[in-house]
């Protein structure tokens, strides 16, 4: 059977950039419509170009399958059809009525011989359960039941026909379900417990997977997009041309441009007016995480039960990931006390999923942390599942959705009952919002806008980077803001966009985001363009998506509360990489497929601006969507995949973010007058620890102006380490040559129980501090010929290193000394030592703070506003 679709004429553009955002000239790239080929202007204008540009027409095709190929026109008439049927069913019985016509189902179920069946007596199955069987028989995945009730077609003869009369069993134990008074007959059950259980599964996932998608259709709306997206791949596709053009059809005109926006590195004056717009923003800001993945990349094992654990878990610096995120918001909100006076608690709203027991491990970390000081209720959790009986929601979230084959788009099955489940990409995220009350939650904490950033992430947050982007985005009351860079070649990460289209004649502006799994479908490719390149346009043209996001709340709320496909932004199938699983014989799979993935960052294609006229230069700066800029290292350096053995390449490794948290150091305190090594690239690293080990407190900043006012003078050495867990500190002509280590267990404050019985970390109450002036640290520090060594999570064996921990409100000075060797200085709590230089040895001075003093210290930094800038004195008592 034929099928009708559209598709697009592809053609290039030569005109100046409106951002210079590269310095080569602008490319573009433009779909028209109803044209079948270039005209003749358009064919001299592309031949000015280096490249030739790919044609596919946009008028009405017709698609027909080859012989012995799936036929997925067909497939997608039928399936469209039934979908409509079901919508317009009144009741869940006329819901199974309908899809009892389909052919399919009539097919599946009319094949059943006599009997009582031997197979499901032991579940009790209501009608909507009735129903969802027979939408996942009619969505062509029979055999996600088979596989429950038989072998593999072809293997194991001699015992194929007692298999087969099982099945046929299951098949007239559904067909003769009754359903009266919302009760379903039950029947003995002779099934095993475990096929029992898989089957259960199997009904609550169906379930999940209809009430989350029921705004695309449920089961069968799931699998039409499936299908639509596969038939669209180019290696199963004949176009034929029809024979009349319809006149009538109007231009439609589509083009990407590379956007322009603030780059925060360059424009540093405007940077930093944004990063106070943002630090002043910050009680109108919640903070959003998505930890929904699976992570299968790292390969993360908990070390004793060999359990596999989401990203969040992974041990960064010595804590967890999701401590990291915590740490910098915390670091944040402690800036906006020390400029203000004031105390603000950020609400945290987190996506997780049952993917690797994401939820349950998410949820004890924060209890073992008693929610990081914040309380329990300034936290949301919102799991990736999603379950609610007919006329009562129980919970509402986001499913586990099956992996598919590209073959004709059939559910991959590991053992009986038993679809290949894996999370549906992060685009969920906003209709699961709306639908858990987020929204609402955020408005009753007085919140107007959210930064959105992902656990993997582990540099978003440097420098000015989030403050900036935010700052913009409530200042300028934006829809929504992307943070962005450079992009690096074969990175798997998308591109942002800025689209152009004209429709009936109106233009439309707006950023949006092309995934690396959709570049093929955009004429983009790989790498920089050959001289018999026939595509248009390279992703090197591009920034880089990094999923840093500045959302309005009110507008993303109304993304996710929208009953349609909206709800649920940038579908696609990711196919770039096969999909590999075990099945119940123990066979290792290896197939070409995928799952259906949406992107939360394409919510911004709903953000789009119409003018009656087309724009050139600047149209930017109209849009209800902005991008800002700046330099990769400070913006997105992720720890996504483990680093395999002997492994050259640790892009996305969290060996290689290590490298760049070094490069930011590097960058932040040679501007200090501190001597320190330079780092070369990764391939230097490869075989081989960083040059140095330089890990500082967030609240030592955040903001690099605020840190550089904290530390002038001095050298760290070759090899050295630096550990600061500390934020009122002083480094003054510090020559480091080997290990210092400061430890306060109150980094930003202590904490005071409220009156919900929890503990809150009050903001600059009874801090740790240390002042090192005039000083040089000598010792063998860290073994760095130690095979054990695994310095992105700050696990290394060490010879000597200069130790200084503090407790409570405890404080620590040294002046005019030289620390030699092994020394451990612990201070208890309420007292203040210091270290000076004696003929012969080390003098030590330990006594009480005064009690006028325990709680400010006998020092501290004063932070004052003065202009866009943000000036520190030193004020002592």
């Amino acid at each position: 059977m034929a099928r009708t679709t559209e598709s697009s004429v592809f053609r290039c553009h030569d005109h100046n950039r409106i951002f210079s955002f590269n310095p080569t000239s602008s490319v573009s790239l433009s779909f028209h419509r109803p044209l079948f080929s270039l005209s003749l202007s358009s064919a001299v204008a592309a031949a000015s170009l280096c490249c030739r540009p790919p044609r596919v027409s946009t008028a009405a095709v017709e698609y027909a399958s080859q012989e012995g190929e799936f036929d997925f026109g067909a497939e997608i008439a039928r399936l469209r059809s039934l979908r409509l049927a079901i919508l317009n069913a009144k009741s869940v019985e006329e819901k199974v009525a309908v899809v009892e016509r389909d052919s399919r189902v009539k097919r599946f179920f009319g094949s059943g011989k006599g009997g009582v069946s031997r197979v499901l007596g032991g579940v009790s199955c209501d009608s909507y359960e009735v129903f969802l069987l027979k939408c996942l028989v009619a969505a062509g995945q029979e055999h996600v039941l088979r596989s429950g009730l038989g072998l593999v077609e072809g293997e194991f003869d001699s015992v194929r026909s007692l298999m087969r009369s099982v099945f046929y069993d299951l098949v007239e134990m559904i067909e003769k379900w009754e359903v009266s008074d919302g009760e379903a007959l039950e029947k003995k059950n002779e099934l095993a417990s475990e096929q029992i259980g898989a089957l259960k599964k199997l009904l609550k996932t169906l379930r999940e997977i209809e009430q989350f998608y029921d705004c695309i259709g449920g089961i069968i709306g799931y699998q039409i997009k499936v299908l639509e997206i596969l038939s669209k791949s180019s290696s199963r596709k004949q176009i034929k041309r029809t024979q009349h053009i319809n006149e009538s059809i109007k231009c439609q005109l589509l083009e990407i441009h590379s956007p322009g926006g603030l780059d925060l590195s360059k424009n540093t004056a405007y940077a930093s007016q944004a990063a106070l717009w943002g630090i002043e923003g910050l009680p109108e800001l919640g903070e959003i995480y998505p930890l929904g993945g699976s992570a299968d990349r790292l390969g993360l094992v908990h070390p004793d039960t060999g359990e596999c654990l989401p990203a969040a878990m992974l041990p960064y610096h010595g804590r967890t990931l999701l401590e990291g995120l915590i740490r910098d918001l915390q670091a944040r909100e402690f800036l906006y006390f020390k400029i203000h006076g004031k105390q603000w608690i950020t609400p945290v709203a987190i996506m997780t999923s049952a993917a690797k027991n994401n939820h349950e491990h998410i949820t004890s970390l924060c209890e073992r942390h008693e929610w990081f000081g914040r309380g329990r209720s300034s936290f949301q959790l919102f799991e990736q599942v999603y379950m609610k009986t007919m006329g009562m929601e129980l919970c509402s979230f986001s499913p586990l959705v099956p992996a598919v084959s590209a073959e004709d788009g059939e559910w991959l099955v590991t053992k009986p009952f038993t679809p290949l489940c894996k999370p549906g990409g992060h685009g969920v995220i906003w209709k699961l919002a709306y639908d858990k009350g987020i929204f609402q939650w955020f408005y009753d904490h007085g919140r107007k806008g959210a930064t959105v950033r992902q656990i993997s992430n582990v540099v978003a947050a440097t420098d000015l980077t989030l403050l900036a982007l935010a700052g913009i985005g409530l200042r300028h009351g934006k829809k929504m803001g992307f943070a962005s860079c450079k992009r690096n070649l074969g990175a798997t990460e998308g591109i942002n966009v800025l689209i152009e289209k004209n429709l009936d004649g109106k233009w439309a502006y707006g950023l949006s985001c092309i995934e690396y799994t959709e570049f093929d479908k955009y004429g983009i490719t790989e790498g920089p363009l050959s001289p018999n390149s026939v595509t248009c346009l390279t992703n090197a043209e591009f920034p880089a998506n990094t999923n840093i996001l500045y959302v309005d709340l009110p507008s993303a709320e109304l993304v996710g509360s929208s009953n349609d496909e909206k709800s649920l932004p940038g579908m696609v199938l990711n196919m770039k990489k096969p999909v590999v699983y075990e099945d119940h014989f123990g066979f290792r799979h290896s197939v070409s497929g995928g799952r259906l993935e949406c992107s939360m960052q394409n919510i911004a294609d709903n953000f789009i601006n119409t003018y009656v006229s087309r724009r050139y230069k600047g149209v930017e700066d109209m849009l209800d969507t902005f991008i800002v800029y700046n330099e990769r290292r400070r913006v997105t350096s992720s720890a996504k995949k483990k680093r395999k053995h002997a492994d050259k390449s640790l892009h996305q490794t969290p060996d290689g973010s290590l490298l760049d948290i070094m490069r930011n150091a590097y960058d932040l305190l040679s501007q200090c007058d501190i001597k320190m090594p330079e780092i070369e690239g990764n391939d230097r690293y490869a075989d081989s620890g960083p040059p140095f080990l330089i890990l500082l407190h967030p609240a030592l900043g955040p903001l690099w102006e605020v840190s550089r006012q904290k530390f002038y003078g001095g050298s760290i050495s070759m090899g050295s380490e630096l550990q600061l867990e500390v934020a009122e500190f002083l480094w003054r002509n510090v020559q480091l040559d080997g290990s210092l280590i400061v430890i306060a267990e109150n980094v930003m404050g202590s904490t005071k129980i409220d009156e919900n019985g929890e503990p809150i970390l009050q903001y600059g109450h009874r801090c740790g501090r240390c002042k090192l002036q005039n000083i040089k640290v000598h010792n063998e520090g860290i073994n760095w010929n130690s095979g054990d060594n695994i310095y992105w999570k700050h696990d290394v064996q060490r010879f000597e290193a200069l130790k200084i921990i503090l407790h409570g409100n405890a404080e620590f000075e040294a002046t005019d000394v030289t620390l030699q060797g092994n020394h451990v200085f612990e201070v208890p709590n309420g007292y203040k030592m210091k270290i000076a230089s004696t003929n012969p040895g080390l003098a030590v001075d330990l006594n009480p703070i005064e009690e006028k003093m325990m709680d400010s210290g006998s020092w501290f930094w004063n932070y004052q506003i003065s202009g866009t800038h943000i000036h520190l004195e030193l004020i002592e008592f």
